[in-house]
């Protein structure tokens, strides 16, 4: 029997503020973390059967440890849902939470379900980062030289990137300062506020009669940006990757904590539910690029993703860029001629954070808010992933 392709909606979209690493969250876990954002997204569609939900999938960068043992069902477990609905995690590393979206959104699509939770989580407090818990790379990868990129940091394809597409010191340092006064702009206009949710951190510590000593403080605001990020700070940072590159922890994605979640409908389940939708899933796309220049893979998956859509991309009001690297970002936005204004417009993870398999999620959450405030029709998100690959995803406000 063949089945009609029907339309997925988004119809909430929320997450955690994003911490620092070693921040907020660093006595936090990824599972509850996940937990806190699941329960928060089922609580924003009133009435909503949770026994309804078809699957809840959940990108992971390093579905190990704390974020082992099928993450997405621990957090499903611990939010309180039905034990009947199931949970997958998944792992495209940084684009992982988009793809959930993604996933979500076809599961829908071809009748299989008609409520889905899409959403990640990453601790980067947690894990050791860039090795996961035991460092494991096939021997054959070193064998060949066509394979040797595989095993590069994110740091040196950010530096080959600089190098192949001339970007400057100075041009990735403007850039990184112009995310942070971005970001900083949003979180003082209460641009966010709508998108989060907060959480209440609890702290323990003992006091000098032997008792532990409980304290709670509710976190609500993302801690990356910086009001005092200037050129002049910036410049006094040396490399990190390369003795005479160009690539800093400045003018870098911070390594960050954090979790967001996605509700996704077919058009049946929002006249059951009597839902408004924030938008339409309207296309998504992967490809490869070669390992050593991994940043530039939205550049290969921006234009498939516009093809799929059959959209231009001066159609496209709204992109959510990740900047991995201010290298790899003005790479992406030069090749494609990407217009400056409509990329981040509220800053990107060099001031907001990139807490991995999440920010897919994230970023989405954040697009959903814009688009019911600002009223624009279409919008995307997009990342460079790890070993050579970009992702793009495409939505339309409906």
């Amino acid at each position: 029997m063949t089945r009609q392709i029907q339309d997925a909606y988004i119809v909430a979209a929320t997450r955690t503020p994003v911490a620092r690493r070693k921040g907020a969250f660093r006595n936090v876990r990824p599972d509850d973390m996940l937990a806190h954002v699941l329960r928060a997204i089922v609580d924003k569609q009133p009435g909503l059967d949770a026994g309804e939900i078809g699957d809840v999938i959940v990108g992971c960068a390093f579905p190990e440890a704390e974020q082992g043992l099928n993450v997405a069902r621990i957090g499903l477990l611990l939010a309180g849902l039905p034990n009947r609905v199931p949970a997958i995690t998944i792992n495209r590393f940084c684009s992982s939470g988009l793809q959930a979206v993604a996933m979500a959104a076809d599961r829908i699509r071809l009748g299989e379900a008609d409520v889905m939770i899409a959403g990640g989580t990453e601790s980067m407090t947690i894990m050791p980062q860039m090795m996961g818990n035991k460092l494991s790379i096939s021997p054959a990868v070193f064998e060949r030289d066509e394979n040797y990129a595989i095993a590069f940091g994110m740091g040196i394809t950010a530096e080959k990137v600089a190098a192949q597409w001339k970007i400057s010191r100075e041009e990735q340092d403007a850039f990184a300062v112009e995310s942070h006064r971005r970001a900083v702009a949003a979180i003082a206009a209460g641009k966010f506020a709508a998108e989060i949710s907060p959480y209440r951190v609890r702290t323990h510590a003992p006091s000098a009669d032997g008792s532990v000593r409980i304290t709670e403080r509710v976190f609500e605001v993302d801690e990356g940006p910086r009001a005092d990020s200037s050129l002049q700070a910036l410049a006094k940072l040396k490399p990190v990757f390369a003795a005479k590159g160009s690539v800093t922890a400045g003018n870098s994605s911070q390594m960050s904590d954090g979790a967001a979640a996605v509700l996704l409908m077919s058009e049946a389940a929002l006249k059951r539910y009597n839902a408004t939708p924030i938008a339409r899933f309207a296309a998504f796309s992967v490809a490869g690029v070669p390992p050593e220049i991994m940043g530039i893979g939205p550049v290969e998956a921006i234009p498939r993703a516009l093809k799929q859509a059959g959209l231009t991309q001066d159609q496209v009001d709204w992109i959510e860029l990740n900047e991995a690297f201010a290298a790899q970002a003005l790479a992406v936005v030069r090749e494609l001629k990407l217009d400056p204004a409509r990329v981040n417009p509220q800053g990107g993870a060099i001031a907001l954070g990139h807490p991995l398999g999440a920010t897919g999620a994230i970023r989405t959450a954040t697009l959903m808010n814009a688009m019911q405030r600002d009223k624009f029709r279409y919008g995307m998100v997009s990342m460079c992933i790890g070993t050579g690959m970009g992702a793009a995803g495409i939505f339309e406000r409906v």
